[in-house]
């Protein structure tokens, strides 16, 4: 088996159903989930969007190669509505990375293995750190903590009480 960390996201939608309905596919899908992160709320990152992002950090165990689990995370997408045009950052109701897998480097056209940007992104290192903070990465010899620590991204990322329905309707308002 080998050991996978994920960040889901979402911010079209029900966002926390988004991220619900990714866990279960996951877990059904990809592998045995292990832990998994608080849900964290945050500005869009690469492109301006009304609507905040939820994202969580989730460790899985899997039998999966590491291009098997993109390609099952890709079809996970596409059942909770993700509709991919090619084009650079957007809205999405459901978004997986790969940050990790196990600790090996992969680096092809379809896959970057550590996830290339996850140093420059609060988002994504804050939710990894609760659930992982001395994992090493592989590239830069640093653990999540100390990437962390050093982010040059000062995003303000925020926990988000699931089931908040205040909070929903708030997301849904600015759009």
């Amino acid at each position: 088996m080998s050991i996978a960390y994920l960040l889901s996201g979402s911010n079209l939608g029900d966002r926390a159903a988004n991220l619900q309905s990714a866990m279960s596919l996951i877990r059904e899908h990809a592998g045995k989930i292990t832990v998994c992160s608080p849900v964290y709320e945050s500005p869009s990152w690469g492109f301006e969007h009304p609507v905040p992002f939820l994202n969580q950090a989730i460790k899985i165990e899997t039998s999966l190669s590491a291009e098997s689990l993109l390609s099952t995370l890709h079809q996970i997408e596409k059942k909770c509505g993700r509709k991919r045009s090619g084009g650079g950052y957007e809205a999405r109701t459901l978004d997986i990375d790969i940050l990790f897998y196990d600790d090996i480097i992969i680096d092809t056209a379809d896959l970057s293995i550590p996830h290339p940007r996850l140093q420059l992104r609060r988002f994504a290192l804050l939710p990894v750190s609760v659930i992982a903070p001395g994992l090493q990465h592989p590239v830069l010899g640093k653990s999540i903590s100390e990437l962390l620590h050093e982010c040059p991204d000062d995003s303000i990322v925020t926990e988000f009480k699931v089931g908040d329905p205040y909070q929903e309707k708030e997301a849904s308002d600015a759009i």
